[in-house]
């Protein structure tokens, strides 16, 4: 397998519990909250762990909190390369209401990184000597430089690994020219990556071909939510399209389909093949309530529905 790191930049511990109906202004009763490590990058690594595959989970850590996060990502078995900062590790609530089957998410602002932890983020990347896929995957802290995006671009293309964004706003937008492998949008987001209000989705292979023809990114997974995905490159547009499936919770579905991709793409499959996996991987993971992510048995079953279908260019 290949070496994989994975890059959070504004991690979270996802606390998540549930109540018997959500009603204003009464004090309401839980159930006994579940603590889970969130963030981009992280759910790749963890989902990577539950493929049996191996990555390094490189994050900032801050206060107390942060320890409680690097300890609860050490109890899944992931290797870790934590960058201390001053500012608190944010904390997110999600909340599942029994009566009306529906889920409340509550996102907290991130800690604010300063030059001296980011300085040190990226002497940590240069000091890593094999790196074959590193995935930078997330949103990004309130006051974060992204002229540092762009050091993580040149540090990947020194040491000749593929270069993985998952993330959305100016950090996407701004540094397509970086030699970046692959990308993975909504469609709301590619319209703005392209400068437009909105696209449909008979417009996005269009959209999609003339970033890649025209921006230094290689290819483009465009994410369709429960309809699966569609991978663009300046070669061809494949539709990736999943089974229906009584669908829990999204919450973390992209990660865990971007995870899927990383994973096939580190034992040698090709591009097509992975992303169908992935979608797999995200499907499955809306099988599951919380922040549970997917499980390899659902993706394998699933993966036996998926179809791919090609779009003429």
């Amino acid at each position: 397998m290949k070496n994989i790191i994975t890059i959070t930049l504004n991690p979270a511990i996802d606390k998540s519990t549930s109540i018997s109906e959500l009603v204003p202004e009464k004090k309401l009763k839980c159930q006994n909250p579940k603590f889970e490590p969130g963030g981009g990058g992280i759910n790749v690594s963890r989902v990577l762990q539950r493929l049996n595959n191996k990555s390094k989970a490189l994050y900032f850590e801050g206060g107390f909190s942060g320890k409680f996060f690097s300890q609860l990502i050490h109890d899944e078995n992931i290797e870790t390369i934590p960058i201390e900062i001053k500012s608190n590790t944010r904390e997110n609530f999600i909340v599942f209401d029994q009566k009306t089957n529906l889920q409340y998410r509550f996102g907290m602002p991130g800690p604010e990184v300063n030059k001296n932890e980011t300085d040190q983020l990226i002497h940590v990347l240069e000091q890593i000597e094999e790196i074959d896929y590193l995935v930078l995957s997330g949103s990004m802290p309130s006051n974060f430089d992204e002229n540092v995006v762009s050091q993580i671009a040149s540090i990947c293309k020194n040491k000749n690994a593929k270069f993985i964004i998952d993330t959305s706003g100016p950090a996407l937008k701004n540094h397509l020219k970086e030699n970046v492998f692959l990308i993975k949008p909504n469609i709301n987001e590619l319209a703005t990556l392209a400068g437009l209000d909105s696209i449909s989705i008979d417009e996005v292979s269009t959209v999609g071909k003339n970033l890649i023809a025209t921006e230094k990114c290689e290819a483009i997974c465009v994410s369709l939510g429960a309809k699966g995905a569609m991978l663009i490159t300046k070669d061809s547009v494949n539709i990736i399209t999943p089974p229906k499936v009584n669908t829990i919770s999204t919450v973390g579905a992209g990660d865990s389909m971007l995870a899927g991709i990383v994973h096939k793409l580190s034992i040698g499959e090709d591009l097509q093949n992975a992303v169908k996996f992935g979608v797999s991987c995200g499907t499955a993971a809306t099988l599951n309530p919380g922040t549970e992510l997917c499980h390899l048995e659902d993706v394998e079953r699933i993966l036996q529905q998926v179809s791919i279908s090609s779009e003429t260019t």
